[in-house]
């Protein structure tokens, strides 16, 4: 880092002590930078991969939290609370670059580090337990965006200008649900239906190993609004298993509700799809026709 030295020419004030011949000024000049301050690397980033706008590219505007953990000789450093080389710079998406809030520079020319990213930046992040949850209403595209969280590791980085490449995963699950039509109803006419959809039964919040990436449900179960995106419905969903004969997903239609029960295991950076066929109902309660008993006895005979 070069320093900025501001020259200052000496002005002799006219006092009785001052010689009469006018002295011409000290030549000043401008040392060179130290070798440590040669040695200095900075450290540049390019975060790649799934994120919120389409999952496959940052927007501008977004911001990351980086740490970066020195390796010991071959020996891989642990990510602490406190005391990395780097502790959770904020990196910002320009569109085409990330910036960090502060200039930060390789330990020397010869270390290798490891680099973890998570996203969104966090001031009050913990290493260990990082808190994070989901919206409960994601039905809106900025909710739906905002229960996102990814992580991504880059590990033993040799010292270099070239920007560090670091590619992000969703430490959640993603939930698609897709309407069909059952008896009672047409295709067209579930179309044309008045419809809304929730998820229940799921634990919204969850503390993160930022060491990891790894989500672990915490609290109580709540209920989700999905985002409707035409087809189907989508919402976030943190990583946990769902007991069998759970009312998961609920389907109202023309203000009658229809319930799925069902188990399900919603796991890291994967997408689960749930088609939901909806069965006309009378008061929500669906109403079938039973299949025959079968008589084993063989009953028969001569006819005259």
């Amino acid at each position: 880092m070069k320093k900025l030295f501001i020259l200052a020419a000496t002005v002799c004030t006219i006092l009785s002590s001052c010689s009469s011949k006018s002295e011409a000024p000290e030549p000043t000049t401008t040392p060179e930078p130290t070798p440590q301050e040669q040695a200095q690397i900075p450290i540049n980033l390019s975060i790649g991969n799934y994120t919120r706008a389409n999952d496959t590219a940052f927007e501008d505007g977004d911001k990351v939290g980086i740490y970066v953990v020195n390796y010991n000789g071959s020996t891989a450093g642990t990510l602490a609370a406190s005391g990395n080389h780097v502790n959770n710079m904020q990196f910002s998406f320009g569109g085409s670059a990330w910036t960090p809030a502060s200039a930060i520079y390789w330990k020397d020319q010869t270390t290798h580090a490891d680099f973890y990213a998570y996203y969104p930046y966090s001031a009050s992040a913990s290493t260990s337990a990082h808190s994070f949850s989901v919206q409960t209403d994601q039905s809106t595209e900025a909710n739906y965006f905002a229960s996102d969280f990814l992580w991504g590791k880059a590990a033993n980085v040799a010292p270099t200008a070239e920007p560090v490449a670091i590619t992000t995963n969703h430490s959640f699950s993603n939930i698609l649900i897709y309407l069909e039509a059952g008896k009672g109803f047409t295709t067209e006419t579930l179309a044309a239906a008045t419809k809304s959809v929730k998820i229940k039964n799921i634990k919204t919040a969850a503390t993160i190993n930022l060491s990891t990436g790894v989500a672990t449900a915490t609290g109580d179960v709540a209920t989700v609004t999905p985002w409707n995106v035409g087809e189907y419905y989508r919402a976030m969903i943190v990583p946990q298993t769902v007991a069998d004969g759970t009312d998961l997903i609920t389907v109202n239609v023309d203000g009658v509700d229809y319930t799925l029960a069902s188990s399900a295991t919603f796991v890291a950076n994967k997408q689960h799809k749930f088609i939901v066929t909806v069965n006309k109902s009378a008061g929500g309660v669906d109403i079938g026709i039973g299949g025959w008993d079968t008589d084993d006895n063989e009953y028969g005979g001569s006819a005259e």
